[in-house]
């Protein structure tokens, strides 16, 4: 009976695997705050992507790692770069299976911020003409969809008029429409050696207090032709997700981020939680406030746990 009235459905179709590209061959670098994640080199993600497909999961959420970093970010938009390759591996490897590239530049400056630096700031309007050129060498790697996460003003435009320009007007923009300035990303910065080396990005990213912000800004990108918007963190932030899905009838996406997976993952290794349902129910929460997907670290257990509950 609870099935049968139950409102929300938490389905395996709606999670995407976040996966890191890191560069050389057989690189296996476990990533000691992600417990069950790696960085992984081409050869080896593509395997990984394969074993995601085949757990049900529609799509994975790829960020490139490297140590080549510099003021311009110039690994992130070469074309033999950690996520061209990792995306020519994967669609090799699982054809079937929307590759979704991050863009931003952060991972990839020796100064760990999301744009360029002039006179001490980050400058926006220069940042856009790399961001769109980030994007178009992910889509001649083959990505389905690009997932801009910098939070600079006006980037969606730059980057849907350079896919246009370049040949890829097929190619979608998920929005990180969304995305505050958290304490919850620590794991992922980790991940993806992506920490600032001095300050920080409130000058760019959300403050936590707000909601009335995130709405202008989802607008303003809807607006410059997002194709999917996305709200960045989740689980912290399911008001913001029910008024995003309020504000628009895209497809909506929200990131159960590393910091919320980690908090599941620690209080479960210490038998404090039981960690499916705990999951689970987190990921429904998400669900019920109303994301259409939701981009988490649990994506390949939730499958399994998701199947193993209806068999």
């Amino acid at each position: 009976m609870r099935r049968m009235v139950r409102e929300t459905r938490l389905h395996a179709d709606q999670l995407i695997l976040p996966l890191f590209a890191t560069e050389g061959r057989g690189v296996r670098e476990p990533i000691e705050a992600l417990p069950g994640h790696s960085r992984l080199s081409p050869d080896l993600i593509g395997e990984r992507a394969e074993r995601a497909f085949a757990a049900g999961l529609p799509a994975v959420l790829v960020f490139g790692v490297t140590d080549r970093k510099d003021g311009a970010a110039s690994a992130a938009y070469d074309p033999d770069g950690p996520t061209q390759q990792a995306v020519a591996a994967i669609r090799e490897a699982a054809p079937e299976l929307v590759v979704i590239t991050d863009v931003c530049l952060c991972g990839f400056m020796d100064h760990g911020h999301c744009g360029v630096i002039v006179d001490e700031r980050v400058d926006n309007d220069v940042t856009l003409e790399l961001l769109a050129q980030v994007a178009a060498t992910h889509a001649d790697a083959g990505a389905h969809v690009v997932a801009p996460s910098d939070m600079m003003d006006g980037r969606v435009g730059a980057i849907r008029s350079g896919l246009d320009r370049e040949g890829h007007p097929d190619v979608a923009i998920m929005s990180y429409a969304a995305k505050y300035a958290s304490a919850f990303y620590g794991p992922f910065r980790e991940a993806a050696g992506s920490a600032p080396a001095f300050g920080d990005r409130r000058g760019y990213q959300l403050d936590p207090a707000n909601v009335r912000e995130a709405e202008r800004e989802i607008a303003l990108d809807v607006g410059e032709g997002a194709d999917m918007i996305m709200v960045k963190p989740a689980a912290t932030y399911l008001d913001v997700v029910a008024m995003a899905r309020r504000a628009t009838g895209l497809p909506l996406a929200a990131y159960h981020t590393s910091g919320e997976y980690a908090m599941v993952k620690a209080a479960a290794e210490r038998g404090w939680l039981d960690e499916p349902a705990a999951a689970i129910e987190t990921l429904t929460a998400i669900s019920r406030a109303g994301a259409d997907l939701i981009i988490t670290y649990y994506a390949e257990d939730a499958a399994r746990w998701l199947h193993e509950e209806t068999a």
